[in-house]
C-alpha cells in the first residue's frame, strides 16, 4: 500500500531505495534538531523512530513473485445477497493487501463479514487482522445483543493481541480495516484507516466510512492532545511517518495511531443495491460516483469487483488493488421489518 511511501522514494524501484531512504532521514532528523516535538522527547525515543523509518524501507525492498488476479465469491445460505472478490499486485512489488469474505451462523441468524485490510511495513499487520477480527468479533458475548459494541471492543482486542505478537519483530507494520457486518435487516460498517465503503441507492454513492487522514481537524488535534504532531513530508504524516492517523499495529506511534473504529449502520431494504469495500489502491484513481457507476448494471459481484480493479489499473493506480462487493438481492422485505431493531 501507499501509506508509507515517502517524498522521491519508489518502493517499486531497489535501485533508488537507498538514496532517498538516506534523504528522508536526514530531513526528519533536521527537523527534529530544529525544534519540532519528536515522538517520545528524544534519546531512545528518537532511536525507535529511526528504526520505525529504517522498518519502512527494509519492507519495501521485499521483491515477490508477480501475483496473478485473484477472484472468487459466493451466495448466502438463505439467498439474500451475494458477493465476489478480486485483488491484485498492480505495480507493488509486494502484496500488503489482504481480504475476507465469509458467512456464519449465529443462534440461527445468518452473518456475513466481509472486509479490506490494507498493510503498510509490511504484510503482517494486516494478514493478522485478516484472520483474528472476525473470528474476535463473532466470539464476543454481546455480538446479537449489542453488536456496536462488539465491534469496537473486537478492534480493540484484535489490536492489543497483535501489538503482542509484534514484541520480538524489528520491523513496525501496521494496517487498516474497511468491514461490513449483514446481520438481519441491518448492514454495519466499522473502519479504521483509508480504506473505505461506499454502497449504491438508486444509483447514487454514498460513502458510509470516513477516510482517517492526519491533516482531518479532529484527527489533528487528537494526535496533537496525545503528544503527538502532524507535519508534511509530500503528503501529511503523523511524526512526519505515516499517512493514516487511524491503524492497527503502529507500536512505535499507538500512542497516536488508534485502532477505534468509525461505526455506521444503514437499513438493509429495496433500495439498498450493492456495496463496495477496496483499498487505496481503487479510491486513488476512481472517484465513489464512477466506482458505483461502473458496476451498477452488472449483477455477478465477482465480475463487477474485478471491473473495478481492471479500471483502476487501466488508471494506472499505482498501489495493490482489491475490491469486495456485495450484491444485495430481492425478497429482503420480511428479513429486514423482523429484524431492524437498534443496539
Amino acid at each position: 500500500m501507499g501509506h508509507q511511501s515517502l517524498p522521491g522514494f519508489d518502493p517499486s524501484s531497489a535501485s533508488s531505495s537507498s538514496s532517498s531512504s538516506s534523504f528522508f532521514l536526514c530531513h526528519y532528523s533536521m527537523n527534529v534538531k530544529q525544534g519540532v516535538t519528536d515522538l517520545g522527547g528524544g534519546g531512545d525515543d528518537n532511536k525507535d523512530i529511526m528504526g520505525y523509518l529504517n522498518s519502512i524501507f527494509a519492507s519495501s525492498n521485499q521483491v515477490h513473485a508477480a501475483d496473478p488476479l485473484i477472484g472468487g465469491g459466493g451466495l448466502s445460505h438463505d439467498g439474500r445477497f451475494s458477493y465476489g472478490y478480486a485483488s491484485s499486485l498492480g505495480k507493488r512489488s509486494s502484496m500488503e493487501d489482504f481480504y475476507e469474505a465469509r458467512i456464519d451462523n449465529v443462534d440461527g441468524e445468518i452473518v456475513g463479514l466481509f472486509g479490506v485490510f490494507d498493510g503498510h511495513g509490511g504484510a503482517r499487520a494486516a494478514e493478522y487482522v485478516k484472520k483474528n477480527l472476525f473470528s474476535n468479533i463473532l466470539k464476543h458475548p454481546k455480538f446479537i445483543s449489542d453488536i456496536r459494541s462488539a465491534i469496537a471492543d473486537s478492534f480493540s482486542h484484535t489490536d492489543s493481541e497483535l501489538l503482542k505478537s509484534e514484541n520480538n519483530q524489528q520491523r513496525d507494520a501496521g494496517s487498516t480495516a474497511s468491514t461490513a457486518i449483514l446481520v438481519g435487516g441491518r448492514l454495519l460498517v466499522a473502519n479504521v484507516g483509508d480504506s473505505r465503503a461506499v454502497i449504491s441507492r438508486g444509483g447514487k454513492a454514498i460513502a458510509v466510512s470516513r477516510d482517517h487522514k492526519p491533516d482531518q481537524s479532529d484527527e489533528r488535534q487528537r494526535i496533537e492532545n496525545a503528544g503527538g504532531f502532524v507535519m508534511w513530508a509530500g503528503t501529511w504524516r503523523v511524526g512526519g511517518v505515516l499517512a493514516v492517523s487511524r491503524a492497527f499495529g503502529d507500536r512505535l506511534l499507538k500512542q497516536y495511531v488508534v485502532a477505534e473504529p468509525e461505526i455506521q449502520e444503514e437499513a438493509i431494504d429495496s433500495s439498498l443495491e450493492f456495496l463496495i469495500l477496496a483499498s487505496d489502491g481503487l479510491w486513488d484513481v476512481v472517484t465513489n460516483q464512477e466506482a458505483v457507476t461502473l458496476i451498477k448494471t452488472i449483477d455477478d459481484p465477482e465480475v463487477a469487483a474485478k471491473r473495478l480493479l481492471e479500471e483502476a489499473s487501466r488508471r494506472g493506480s499505482a498501489d495493490n488493488i482489491t475490491c469486495v462487493v456485495v450484491r444485495f438481492l430481492a425478497d429482503l422485505g420480511a428479513a429486514a421489518s423482523g429484524n431492524s431493531g437498534s443496539s
